[in-house]
């Protein structure tokens, strides 16, 4: 599958040309295009399709191998291959997010050889054979991969409007862990394309002649996750001032551009199903203050921050090092904060640090979320301890699980939406979830020389239709 973008959510043929699904989201039934190898002459049929799909439900997790994390492998029951172009994908209840999920970049068609690899195999670019338009010529981890053009590649989806091999010959991705470099690299022009600059260089970037996108994509805003079960955040009421104390206009107007947009729920705007709820977390100091006094938070220590019973009002954020704005958006709400008498203080640490002190850290009451996804379904795996439990919340709000229930339950959008509507307004008023800005994960600085590149719905770019000017 291919999917857009765009505010429907479109899902497009591909690899299936189509498909049919029960009344009850069930059961799902994909007739396959034919004439589609693998890169190592490896035909593409049905029995690939279903060992791919039960390695995405299930994976090998004894051997290291764990299944895909946005694929819906807790109501996957079965896949079977019909007949040589034909695959039957069978749920347990009702999956209205299994055909978006086909359009996820973590589901990609790999030949039978590469699926049955050991761990350590499977890590090895080399071994990796997909369907796609450009085929591994060498790599090196942490410095290089090198892609050329697959010669015999015609099934890119139609609505990217090309055909046949891709236009480039070949792809060098260079690692330049540096964002200065990056940005560095760019302007002397010994790149084509940097990724995730600094946003204030963009209009610089744009004024000297590149090319900027700033792509959207389907999923969560940038945004704070509180754990209820870590103190002060036990509290709905300090809760609620957290997120009526930042003032996001000023964050925007300070870290980022105007490509930027701000929060208006707790999902991206670009999902079918998001409303505007920005009443429930908007900016009121006044209201925040009143807040923290009803919660008892009243005396003030030696440096003016508010106590009660002796302890500090404050928390600690990690910035998390893979999004670019995360460390000065953080150090403004610290200001934006303090000026309440909350004690944010913010640590910024390199990469292997951070996974260390803040992944799956039940003591780490602030969590930060720039997750994408490809249905909003997924929704219910993240908010109960029936999935990943951000909150923290287990089964004890009860409205939040009838939420989740009624959400994973429905069999269609139009019965859905008003279900996504309910659970978001649900997390915004109990401030479970603080939205700062609508995301942007990837920051791309273009060659005025490179066109044609495009962006699937959670913001992957592809490479099929671009070209370079060789003058």
């Amino acid at each position: 599958m291919h999917q857009s973008p765009d505010p429907e959510g479109t899902i497009s043929p591909w690899i299936a040309e189509s498909w049919e699904q029960n009344e009850d989201a069930t059961s799902y039934v994909l007739h396959l295009r034919s004439g589609i190898t693998f890169s190592d002459g490896t035909p593409l049929d049905a029995q690939a399709v279903v060992a791919n799909i039960e390695a995405w439900a299930v994976g090998r997790p004894d051997e290291g191998l764990p299944p895909v994390g946005l694929f819906p492998g807790g109501t996957f029951a079965s896949a079977q291959a019909v007949d040589e172009l034909t695959v039957q994908v069978d749920f347990t209840a009702p999956t209205l997010s299994f055909l978006p999920t086909l359009g996820y970049h973590g589901c990609l068609l790999l030949a039978p050889s590469s699926l049955a690899g050991t761990l350590e195999q499977q890590s090895d670019l080399a071994f990796q054979i997909g369907l796609g338009p450009f085929v591994l010529d060498s790599w090196a981890a942490g410095h290089h991969v090198r892609l050329v053009r697959r010669e015999d590649y015609d099934w890119a989806p139609a609505v990217l409007g090309a055909s046949g091999p891709a236009l480039l010959e070949a792809i060098t991705f260079r690692v330049l862990p540096d964002v200065t470099l990056r940005a560095s690299a760019a302007r002397a022009h010994q790149t084509d394309l940097s990724y995730n600059v600094n946003p204030q260089l963009l209009e610089s970037f744009t004024d000297a002649g590149f090319h900027v996108e700033v792509p959207r994509y389907l999923g969560f805003v940038h945004g704070y996750s509180l754990r209820t079960d870590v103190r002060p955040f036990d509290d709905v009421r300090v809760r609620q001032a957290f997120t009526r104390g930042i003032d996001r206009a000023g964050i925007l107007r300070t870290v980022f551009t105007d490509a930027w947009e701000p929060a208006t729920s707790w999902l991206q705007a670009a999902v079918p199903e998001a409303t505007d709820l920005t009443e429930l977390f908007a900016y009121d100091p006044d209201l925040a203050a009143s807040l923290i006094d009803e919660a008892g938070w009243t005396q003030r220590d030696a440096d003016g921050f508010r106590t009660k019973d002796g302890t500090q009002l404050g928390f600690t954020i990690y910035p998390t090092p893979y999004l670019t704005g995360s460390v000065p958006e953080a150090e403004l709400a610290s200001q934006h904060l303090t000026r309440l008498g909350i004690h944010l203080r913010t640590q910024k640490l390199d990469i292997p640090t951070w996974a260390e002190r803040v992944t799956n850290n039940p003591a780490q009451g602030v969590g930060e979320v720039t997750r994408s996804f490809v249905d909003v379904g997924t929704v219910a795996g993240v908010i109960t301890d029936d999935g990943e439990d951000w909150f923290a919340v287990g089964s004890s709000d009860t409205e939040l699980v009838r939420l989740r229930d009624a959400l994973a339950g429905a069999v269609s959008r139009e019965e859905r939406a008003p279900i996504v509507d309910e659970l978001s307004r649900h997390v915004l008023e109990q401030a479970y979830f603080i939205p700062l800005e609508q995301n942007v994960q990837s920051i791309d600085v273009q060659s005025p020389e490179l066109t044609g590149i495009t962006f699937n719905a959670v913001a992957i770019p592809s490479y099929h239709a671009a070209t370079k000017d060789p003058s």
